[in-house]
């Protein structure tokens, strides 16, 4: 059976408790938190008590998303991540989220390593003190300063990072970045999201990432085949972003209904 997971961002009108019931209604593995959805995060509850009624559920609190910019490195990016990391640890979750900066600024190869390379080194510390592991998830836009997967593992493997640092295998982002390697041994969590329009890969946004089915155009099923045939067994979180998804009175169905397409794709 695939290890499914829920971003918050599948259904973000839902409060932290109802979310931790869909989640496990649908049977999932764990979940994944994030500070950038409407309101104070978990609702202003205790992170402890966020955590407590996680693992009471069975579920796994796999990440708390996220350090936005972590390679627009700073004093100020320093205090945020450590921030982040401490309600991280009172909630129990495995990791934190780094999220690139995706402004146009060090979009070349070299930049964005350059950049990249020394935020990671200086997070580095940080992470082990905590006992904590940092999923980095690259963009696939344009304007992404760490758009490609291989300038993340050259990164990764400069700072000594193996065993602490995972990347994020975005179904979405990977696609707009035009596939290329997949680096199973490096990947932490798998975000699938489907897009239906037919447009061009430069012109996706988030707000065309649906829920994965038959008319999905990125081949999210291949890609999850691609990753478990290398060797990843990890979970397989949904992240979408549309409007018309956030918008679903009751979401479980339509989520169980992706989550069998996806399976039996994968599986067949």
């Amino acid at each position: 059976m695939l290890p499914f997971a829920l971003n918050h961002m599948t259904a973000p009108r839902l409060g932290w408790e109802a979310f931790l019931d869909l989640s496990k209604a649908l049977g999932c593995v764990g979940v994944e938190f994030r500070n950038d959805l409407k309101g104070p995060l978990f609702g202003g509850a205790d992170p402890a008590a966020v955590g407590a009624a996680t693992r009471v559920r069975g579920l796994r609190f796999l990440a708390l998303a996220e350090v936005k910019m972590f390679n627009d490195w700073s004093d100020a990016k320093a205090a945020e991540a450590e921030a982040l990391m401490k309600i991280a640890v009172a909630a129990g979750a495995e990791a934190v989220s780094l999220i690139p900066r995706n402004d146009g600024v060090a979009t070349d190869r070299a930049d964005s390593r350059k950049v990249s390379e020394l935020a990671l080194r200086e997070i580095l510390p940080m992470l082990k003190a905590h006992g904590l592991k940092a999923m980095v998830e690259p963009l696939g836009f344009a304007v992404c300063s760490l758009r490609y997967k291989d300038v993340l593992a050259d990164c990764i493997d400069a700072v000594g990072g193996v065993g602490t640092y995972y990347m994020v295998h975005d179904t979405f982002h990977h696609a707009l970045a035009g596939f290329g390697p997949i680096f199973p041994e490096l990947t932490g969590i798998v975000h699938v999201s489907g897009v239906e329009d037919p447009i061009y890969l430069d012109d996706m946004r988030d707000s065309h990432r649906v829920l994965v089915g038959p008319n999905d155009v990125l081949g999210n099923v291949a890609q999850i085949r691609a990753l478990r045939a290398a060797g990843y067994a990890g979970p397989v979180s949904y992240e979408p972003f549309a409007e018309s998804v956030h918008a679903l009175d009751t979401p479980q169905a339509a989520l169980a209904a992706s989550m069998e397409f996806i399976r039996q794709g994968v599986e067949a």
